[in-house]
């Protein structure tokens, strides 16, 4: 447990400033907004026939994506509510209300509501797909057409909201979910290869951050109804991916030829995912592998001042998703470092200090030469805001369960030695050394509200 300190307060008090004007914000635009993959919603490519064929999806996508100007009213291309930015809304308002950094039931009710009414027509089961077309190097993915990672964040929040409210429709929405991905998305081929097709049933390809997340969803599902049928298909296609990982800890965001790059948030969806996977499927066969995969996560994304890298070889751009997920993936496995809290805080003090725009929303993406400042809703805000309730919810459990001096003083406890009862020498020299700490901490704690105390004493 992290100690509480006087700059941790101090940071907390930014986080919940910074979570209740994101909110605002997000509040007064409707929970709408651009994406960086939105090219394909203008009315100018409908208009210019030209415009729209594969080579020129990919390149106006692309253009958009990267370019430091946002154009996107120029292109009419409108601000869209996204079933994913839904889903993290969702699931970050449940963690707030929790503590009650605000009164959010109303908001918690809103965003299941557009969850309900933004799920993908003409199919019989729950699912979602993203709010837009979008060009693959093959094929354009429909507007609404459901594929399984926006379909399993919006069933991870549909989960969180059954464990909170426990709503039967919650649940049974999750089921029809993951029965739409048991029957339309997973494949098998031959005794060892398996996953789920993405982004579209048609295509058998392996993307690990969706085998994952697939497999962590039936592992959800089947804790909470005991369906085997969920089991088995999990731990096939986990299995396939965790084999898969590099020697050095690391997994290529796919197997084709064209996905051999490593990134920062997909890699983070693959631990998180494994974790959930370990925890509701009650194993620890992939500990060893999340284990692996850490210790590169920790080694090549995270720089010295802060701020996260994109890929693990380049120090730019930093991409706020990327900050987002590198504060939910340490948070998220804070038992496999001790430095994980911390180094959590300091990259969410990096991307106030770089990426906070004062009217209440997140920049995109902070390049060698440059800021894009465009934002949008579901890449940058969303995330964002789930990464911020997940801090602000760690830094409650620690004011709530602090420290204690027994807890400081064995984190390893020494062996009690055969026939003996005295622990040994260093383990005295080591509770000298904590009571020492647990002093300076306290007074530091001490001197913190007698401060606080004195500023608000005539308010």
């Amino acid at each position: 447990m992290p100690l509480v300190t006087k700059h941790s307060f101090m940071m907390d008090n930014d986080a919940e400033a910074a979570i209740l004007k994101l909110l605002a914000y997000c509040q007064a635009n409707d929970w709408a907004g651009y994406d960086p993959y939105d090219a394909l919603n203008s009315k100018t490519v409908e208009a210019l026939p030209f415009l729209n064929f594969r080579l020129s999806r990919l390149v106006l996508t692309q253009a958009l994506k990267r370019s430091p100007i946002n154009i996107r009213r120029l292109m009419l291309i409108p601000k869209t509510q996204n079933p994913k930015a839904i889903a993290l809304f969702l699931s970050a308002l449940l963690k707030l209300s929790k503590i009650s950094v605000a009164d959010h039931e109303g908001l918690v009710r809103l965003m299941i509501d557009s969850l309900i009414a933004l799920r993908s027509r003409g199919v019989p089961y729950w699912c979602w797909g993203y709010s837009f077309p979008w060009q693959t190097r093959t094929i354009v993915v429909p507007a609404g057409a459901p594929n399984l990672v926006c379909t399993s964040f919006a069933v991870s929040a549909l989960l969180d909201a059954y464990e909170q409210f426990q709503e039967s429709m919650y649940l049974s929405m999750a089921v029809s979910a993951a029965e739409y991905i048991l029957n339309e998305l997973y494949w098998t081929d031959g005794s060892s290869v398996a996953g789920f097709s993405y982004p579209l049933p048609s295509l058998r390809v392996q993307v690990h951050n969706a085998n994952l997340l697939g497999a962590a969803l039936f592992c959800r599902v089947y804790k909470h109804t005991g369906e085997e049928k969920f089991l088995a298909p999990a731990l096939r296609v986990a299995r396939y991916s965790a084999g898969i990982q590099n020697a050095d800890g690391s997994w290529n965001y796919g197997e084709a030829p064209s996905q051999r790059w490593i990134d920062n948030f997909h890699t983070g969806y693959n631990l998180c995912a494994l974790q959930s996977i370990c925890q509701y499927a009650e194993t620890t066969e992939f500990e060893p592998c999340i284990r692996r995969g850490f210790e590169f996560y920790r080694k090549h994304f995270f720089r010295e001042d802060g701020a996260v890298r994109y890929f693990h070889n380049r120090d730019y751009p930093v991409d706020i998703h990327c900050v987002a997920q590198s504060i939910i993936t340490l948070l998220a496995l804070r038992d496999l470092d001790a430095g994980n809290v911390p180094l959590a805080r300091s990259v969410f003090r990096w991307a106030m200090k770089h990426m906070w725009d004062d009217r209440g929303f997140f920049y995109y993406r902070v390049l060698r030469l440059c800021t894009i400042r465009t934002s949008y809703m579901r890449w940058s805000q969303a995330w964002m805001l789930l990464a911020m309730s997940m801090l602000r919810c760690e830094s409650d459990m620690a004011v709530r369960h602090p420290v204690t001096l027994s807890s400081l003083a064995w984190p390893n406890r020494c062996p009690r030695q055969e026939n003996q009862y005295d622990r040994p020498a260093v383990c005295s020299e080591r509770v000298r050394e904590t009571a020492a700490r647990f002093s300076r901490v306290l007074a530091v704690g001490t001197r913190y509200f007698a401060s606080s105390a004195r500023r608000h004493a005539h308010d």
